[in-house]
């Protein structure tokens, strides 16, 4: 009894010290999982299937699409570690993003480097081994110019909402030349909507939180307007424009008539939101016009699929 009293005591602090080690290695996944950024890698993912639907023609190859997910969801995956990392000092200084796991210490930035890189290049051999060169080259160009000309640009100047529109619309490409091998005029509508979806998002997402980007340094439009009058012209301008491109899918034979009457009225509902943001300038407008550009997104590719012309 006493040596088994013993053995019983002296395991007690291994027990102990192993579901420690378990928890700090579960802390560790999960803080790999968060710098992935999951909801917008998702959001990555979802135009990509828009797109690689638009373009397919019946029946679907359920193959090449699981591949073209998969390692678009790498190299997506891999670009949000990376952008973390070269901005992990300018995200320890807002509220918004210090506890994120680099900021914070959770973990190291050169293991962050590490698992980015091998992602987006895991990622990009995946694609042109699996799928194409041409969807390959895409996401190369995604990452590159969100890495190396949207990331600096935060820190020096307003446009970086523009420029990062780009490589943030591209996605729908990279699924309809996935499908198709190919770039037509559907893909450029596809990359049209996207790109002038986010321009209106992104501004009401930076009026929210225009203070926040004061204190990291990010010189976005909502900090150099503090009246807030030429984001809202801008916003006015975007979604404009959005209206008449959002029904371009029916001019060109892409869709039926249901998407175009049901994309007319979002894009009315969602241009009523970006006027009253314009007009009233004020932080409760902004949000309103950012949960509006969340709803109308995925009910307008949603719309498109669903309603898709064959080809």
């Amino acid at each position: 009894m006493k040596n088994g009293m013993e053995i019983k005591e002296a395991d007690g602090p291994a027990v102990a010290l192993t579901t420690e080690r378990l928890m700090a290695e579960n802390s560790r996944m999960t803080d790999y999982w968060e710098m992935t950024k999951p909801r917008l890698t998702f959001l990555v993912l979802v135009t990509t299937l828009v797109g690689f639907c638009m373009g397919s023609s019946a029946p679907i190859n359920w193959m090449l699409l699981l591949n073209a997910m998969l390692g678009t969801a790498l190299v997506a995956g891999g670009a949000a570690v990376l952008n973390q990392y070269l901005e992990k000092d300018f995200d320890a200084r807002m509220k918004r993003t210090e506890d994120r796991p680099l900021p914070s210490g959770r973990l190291a930035a050169d293991d962050a480097l590490l698992f980015g890189a091998s992602l987006s290049v895991l990622g990009l051999l995946y694609l042109a081994w699996r799928v194409n060169l041409l969807t390959a080259f895409l996401a190369a160009f995604t990452l590159s110019s969100y890495l190396f000309a949207y990331t600096p640009l935060k820190r020096k100047s307003p446009l970086c909402t523009l420029v990062g529109a780009i490589p943030g619309a591209i996605p729908p490409m990279m699924g309809w030349s996935a499908a198709k091998d190919s770039l037509g005029t559907g893909a450029w509508i596809l990359f049209a909507i996207l790109f002038l979806w986010q321009m209106p998002h992104f501004y009401a997402l930076a009026q929210v939180y225009r203070e926040d980007y004061a204190r990291g340094g990010f010189p976005m439009l909502s900090v150099l307007d503090p009246d807030g009058r030429r984001t809202g012209l801008e916003i006015m301008v975007y979604t404009l424009a959005l209206l008449p491109v959002s029904l371009a899918p029916s001019y060109v034979g892409m869709t039926g008539r249901l998407y175009f009457w049901c994309a007319l009225l979002l894009s009315l509902g969602f241009l009523a939101f970006g006027l009253a943001a314009a007009t009233r300038r004020t932080i409760p407008s902004s949000r309103k016009l950012f949960l509006a550009s969340i709803f109308y997104l995925p009910f307008i590719l949603i719309l498109m699929v669903a309603n898709k012309s064959p080809l």
